[in-house]
C-alpha cells in the first residue's frame, strides 16, 4: 500500500478477493493509486492500526457489496465500513468520500449496509462487466485534487499540502469549502514555509534584496538554526528540531533581544550556507548552531554562538545529560547565550516553565510537533493523536494541551470536522491549557481564532488577541492575530502596523507578507499591496490565494490584462473561477463572465457563498450579492469575519443593506 492521501481504499469480503483484485488492477492501470490489502493475515494490532490509518486518510472509500457481504456475522470488511462511517460523520455532511459498488445482483434495498451508505449513489458493477466507465468516474472524482499543484509540507499544500503552497489539503472528495483557498493564512504562520521545500533559499533567501530583514543587523539580534541530528540511526530529527525551537522560544522572552522566528530561521535547515549570508538574509548579528546525539535515555547536545560579521565563535558548550533533563538543558543554553551576549535579564523576564513530569510525554509532544509540520490531514491527525497520548501520560502537560488546541483549530478551519465539532474541540483544549498554565500565549491565540471565525464574538476576540500579544509580543503570531482583529473592525492603518511588526520578526514567512498585502489592499495602498503579494510569491510560488488577491489589486489599478493573467495562475479552483469571472465582467465580456460564474456557483454554493457574493458585488449586481451574503451568514462562512472594508464589496458598500449586514454581524459600521 502507498501512503498517498489521493488513494482509493477497496473494502471487500474475502470471498470477493478476485473481483477486488480485478478492479484494483484496472484502477492502477488508469493511474489511480489504490490501497488494496491482499494479506491473508487479516487482523491483529498491526493490521488494525494500518487499516485505521489508511481509512482515515484515503481519498475515496469503495465498499464492494455482494452476496458475500450479506452475512450479519462480523467480518473484517464490516470493521472497515464502521471506520468509514465514523469518518463520514466527522465530515459534517460531505458524502463524496463514500463510493459503494455492487458487484453482483444484490438488491439495493435489501443489502445489509450502514445507513450512511444509502445516503450516496451506488454503482452497479457485476464482476464480469467491463469496469472502464467506473474507472473513468473515479478519475473524474479525484481529478480536481490530483491536478492541483502540490504544496510544500506536504500535501496539497504542503509538501504536499501545506504542503503545497498552501492548499488546504483536504484528502477527501468533499465539499469545496474544506479544500479551497487559504483565506485563513494567518494561522499557517510559522509552519507553512517548512513544508514547501528549501529551494527557496536558492531562489529568494540568498538574494541581497531578499527582504526588509537584510538591513544592518542589530547588535542584539539572533537566529536559532535547526539543530543537526547526529544520532546513529538519524531518527531524532524531531527531537533536534524541538530542542532548537524551545531555546528560541526562551530567548524570545528576553526584552532587549531580537529573535527571528522559527519559520524564517528553519529555512536554512540542511543547507550549506555560510553564516554571513544567513546573517544578512535574516538581518541578525548572531546565529546559534547545534547538534544532538541521542541514544536510549542519554543525549549529548553541542551548541555554539557565532558572530555573522566574521564567522567567529563567541561561545560554545557541550551538554551530556539524561533525556529527562531536556527542559533543564534548554534553560541552561538560553541562559548561557544571554550571558554571552552580555545582556542583563531582570527577575521575571525569563519565567520558570512548567516542565512535563514524564519524559515519554515530552517525546510524544515533540513527535507531534514534527507531524504537525507536515501540514496535511494525516499530519494533523497524527499530531492530535500524539498530543492526546502525551496528555494521557502527563495530564498536567500544558504545552501538549495548547498544541492540541492549535491543531484542532486547523482541522476545523480546513473542514476535517464539522465547524461545531472542530471549533468546540479547539476551544475546550485551549481552555484546558490555560487552566494548566495561565501564562501560555498559544491558547489565547486559538481562542481569538474561535471567537472571530466561528462565534463572531469581537470583544472576545479582542480580549484574547490582546492577552496573547501581552504574553508574547515578539512571537510573530501575536501581532498577526492582533492585526487580523484590527482588520475585522476596519482599523486598517493599525492592522498594517501590526503586520509590519510581524514581518520584522519573521521576514521570510510568506504568510506574513500575505497578510501585509491584505492590510495594504484593504486600506487602499495598492502599490504597496502589490509589492507584498509579489514578495509572498517570491518566497512561496505556490502559496494559494496570492495570485487571486494580486489579480484584484491589479484590477483596482486598471491593469485588466495583468489581472486576468494572475487569476488564471491561481491554483485554487474556487478562487480562480471567482477571479476570472470578476475580471471578465470588468472587461465587458458578460457572456464569458456568466459562464465562469455559473461554474463557481455549481462548485461552491454550499461552501463559499461569500466568494460568489463578492463576484456579484464586483459585477455591480447588488440584489444577487446580498442574497449570497445572506446564504454565507446562514452557513457561518468563515470569510465573513473580514467583510468590513473588504474592497471586493466596494460597489455595494453604500447600499443600506451593507450597513444592515454589518450590524447583523455585530460589526461597527
Amino acid at each position: 500500500m502507498t501512503d498517498s492521501s489521493r488513494a482509493v481504499f477497496l473494502s471487500y469480503a474475502s470471498q470477493d478477493a478476485e473481483a477486488a483484485q480485478h478492479l484494483c488492477n484496472m484502477l492502477r492501470a488508469a493511474g489511480v493509486e489504490v490501497w488494496f490489502d491482499q494479506s491473508e493475515l487479516r487482523g491483529g494490532d498491526t493490521w488494525d492500526a494500518s487499516i485505521r490509518r489508511q481509512i482515515k486518510s484515503c481519498y475515496l472509500f469503495v465498499p464492494m457489496i455482494s452476496a458475500n457481504t450479506q452475512s450479519r456475522e462480523e467480518g473484517y470488511f464490516r470493521r472497515e465500513w464502521k471506520l468509514a462511517v465514523d469518518r463520514t460523520n466527522d465530515m459534517a455532511g460531505s458524502r463524496a468520500f463514500l463510493l459503494p459498488v455492487v458487484i453482483d445482483g444484490t438488491s439495493d434495498s435489501e443489502a445489509l449496509v450502514p445507513e450512511k451508505f444509502r445516503e450516496v449513489q451506488w454503482t452497479r458493477l457485476p464482476a464480469s462487466a467491463n469496469a472502464d466507465a467506473f474507472v473513468d468516474h473515479v478519475r473524474r472524482l479525484i481529478a480536481p485534487e490530483s491536478s492541483a499543484p502540490t504544496s510544500p509540507s506536504l500535501h496539497p499544500m504542503q509538501p504536499p499540502p501545506a504542503a503545497t503552497g498552501v492548499r488546504h489539503p483536504s484528502a477527501l472528495a468533499r465539499s469545496p469549502p474544506s479544500t479551497r483557498r487559504s483565506f485563513l493564512p494567518w494561522f499557517v504562520g510559522a509552519l507553512l514555509i517548512l513544508g514547501f521545500g528549501y529551494f527557496v533559499a536558492d531562489r529568494f533567501l540568498l538574494s541581497k534584496h531578499a527582504s526588509p530583514a537584510a538591513d544592518v543587523a542589530s547588535d542584539i539580534s539572533i537566529a536559532i538554526l535547526p539543530f543537526t541530528d547526529m544520532s546513529e540511526k538519524k531518527d531524532q530529527e524531531y527531537f533536534a528540531d524541538g530542542m532548537a525551537e524551545e531555546v528560541l522560544n526562551l530567548l524570545a522572552k528576553v526584552p532587549r533581544l531580537t529573535v527571528v522566528s522559527r519559520t524564517s530561521s528553519f529555512q536554512f535547515k540542511g543547507r550549506d550556507v555560510d553564516v554571513k549570508t544567513i546573517g544578512s538574509t535574516l538581518g541578525v548579528r548572531y546565529v546559534v548552531e547545534g547538534s544532538i546525539r541521542k541514544s536510549n535515555d542519554r543525549m549529548r547536545i553541542t551548541a555554539q554562538l557565532i558572530d555573522t560579521r566574521d564567522g567567529s565563535q563567541r561561545w560554545s558548550q557541550i551538554y551530556d545529560q539524561s533525556v529527562g533533563d531536556a527542559f533543564k538543558v534548554q534553560d541552561e543554553i538560553a541562559a548561557s547565550l544571554v550571558r554571552a551576549l552580555e545582556l542583563a535579564v531582570g527577575a521575571g523576564e525569563m519565567p520558570a516553565r512548567l516542565s512535563p513530569k514524564n519524559p515519554a510525554a515530552y517525546d510524544l509532544y515533540l513527535r507531534g510537533q514534527q507531524a504537525f509540520d507536515r501540514y496535511n490531514r494525516d499530519g494533523f491527525e497524527q499530531a492530535a493523536d500524539l498530543y492526546t497520548q502525551a496528555l494521557d501520560l502527563d495530564p498536567q502537560f500544558a504545552q501538549a494541551a495548547s498544541a492540541l488546541a492549535d491543531v484542532q483549530l486547523f482541522m476545523a478551519q480546513w473542514g476535517y470536522f464539522a465547524p461545531k465539532i472542530g471549533y468546540e474541540h479547539a476551544r475546550q483544549a485551549a481552555e484546558l491549557a490555560l487552566k494548566l498554565d495561565p501564562h501560555l500565549a498559544g491558547p489565547h491565540r486559538t481562542l481569538s481564532g474561535v471567537y472571530s471565525q466561528y462565534d463572531w464574538d469581537w470583544p472576545g476576540a479582542l480580549r484574547e488577541s490582546e492577552r496573547a500579544l501581552a504574553l508574547e509580543p515578539r512571537d510573530p503570531r501575536s501581532p498577526l492575530f492582533s492585526g487580523l482583529y484590527l482588520m475585522t473592525q476596519g482599523r486598517m492603518d493599525q492592522a498594517v502596523s501590526q503586520f509590519n511588526a510581524a514581518s520584522r520578526l519573521d521576514p521570510l514567512n510568506p504568510t506574513v507578507q500575505f497578510n501585509l498585502g491584505w492590510g495594504q489592499f484593504w486600506s487602499g495602498h495598492l502599490p504597496e499591496a502589490e509589492e507584498s503579494f509579489r514578495r509572498a510569491l517570491q518566497i512561496s510560488p505556490t502559496y494559494e490565494s496570492v495570485h487571486y488577491y494580486l489579480g484584484h489589486v491589479l484590477l483596482a489599478r486598471g491593469d485588466l490584462a495583468g489581472a486576468l493573467t494572475e487569476m488564471q495562475h491561481e491554483s485554487d479552483e474556487e478562487s480562480r473561477l471567482a477571479g476570472i469571472a470578476s475580471v471578465q465582467s470588468a472587461m465587458g465580456h458578460k457572456k464569458e463572465s456568466d459562464a465562469v460564474l455559473g461554474q463557481l456557483i455549481k462548485h461552491s454554493a454550499d461552501g463559499w457563498a461569500s466568494g460568489i457574493a463578492s463576484v456579484y458585488a464586483l459585477r455591480n449586481e447588488p440584489d444577487a450579492a446580498f442574497e449570497w451574503l445572506d446564504r454565507a451568514y446562514a452557513q457561518k462562512d468563515e470569510d465573513l469575519y473580514i467583510i468590513k472594508g473588504n474592497p471586493l464589496y466596494r460597489n455595494i458598500a453604500r447600499d443600506p443593506r451593507y450597513a444592515a449586514f454589518l450590524r447583523k454581524m455585530k460589526l461597527p459600521e
